[in-house]
């Protein structure tokens, strides 16, 4: 596993970052994990916005009609 110190932080972040780790019941250390984890991380695809938005943690449950198959065009024609 890798290291890094971040130097020079003014204090207002520190305190900032102190507060923050406390909401989340986790040291200054893995808050700082996760931050950087999430800023690095892909970005969510819309499906899973949607979902995590208006799913069923949320009171919502969607029933999606069924596709029917379909032949595809021929452009060549």
């Amino acid at each position: 596993m890798a290291s890094l110190s971040v130097r020079k932080l003014d204090e207002e972040t520190m305190a900032r970052l102190r507060v923050r780790a406390a909401r989340h019941g986790v040291s200054m250390e893995e808050e700082v994990r996760r931050i950087l984890r999430e800023a690095v991380s892909g970005p969510e695809r819309l499906g899973d916005v949607a979902v995590g938005i208006f799913g069923p943690k949320h009171g919502v449950d969607l029933e999606l009609p069924e596709r029917k198959q379909h032949m595809p065009v021929d452009l060549a024609e």
